[in-house]
């Protein structure tokens, strides 16, 4: 079985490398046709499930490449929530925290990677038990930290992990061992 893994597209703020969390921003209009070029590659391939999480943004992604009749949505997927830092870019908080990083350090009044990971170690147990092939619509840090847990990784080891907006993955096993077979391919 393969889980095909789908960031959302292009939004205002990941344009702009502020941290989206659970802020709900539709994609840009770049998203849109981004998210529209997935259609055909995603249509060459049989899924037995599509997953999405309910936040707008990977919604709309999941609409636009063909799935929007067919996803279930599951909270597991939503996006890291970054607390304090919602909307603030990387370099922003560096000001007040020279040297901050999203997978060592502390998000105030937000997620641990240890907290997101224990949400999508949920998704996964549903996506091997699914039977076939699946496909999840969600976000870039979610969807790292959902690769960390699916390698046996701990979650911080998603911060090695870089994934582009519309960026399709694939995971899968080689014999009985999870593996990465294909990552932030941006090629629709």
């Amino acid at each position: 079985m393969e889980l095909w893994l789908v960031r959302h597209a292009q939004t205002e703020w990941s344009r702009d490398h502020r941290h989206t969390g659970h802020t709900d921003i539709p994609l840009t209009e770049e998203g849109r046709g981004h998210a529209r070029t997935l259609a055909p590659v995603l249509a060459e391939h049989a899924f037995t499930l599509a997953l999405c999480s309910p936040l707008v943004r990977a919604r709309e992604t999941a609409e636009l490449a063909g799935f929007g009749d067919r996803v279930a949505f599951r909270d597991g997927l939503m996006e890291y929530d970054y607390g304090a830092y919602e909307g603030i870019s990387t370099e922003e908080i560096r000001k007040e925290r020279p040297g901050w990083y999203l997978w060592d350090d502390a998000v105030p009044d937000g997620e641990t990677p240890d907290e997101v990971g224990a949400r999508v170690d949920a998704v996964i147990t549903e996506v091997r038990e699914a039977g076939g092939d699946v496909v999840c619509f969600a976000h870039g840090h979610v969807l790292r930290v959902l690769t960390a847990r699916w390698l046996g990784q701990p979650a911080a080891f998603a911060g090695r992990l870089a994934l582009s907006t519309g960026a399709i993955c694939v995971l899968g096993y080689e014999r009985e061992v999870p593996v990465m077979w294909r990552w932030n391919d941006v090629r629709a």
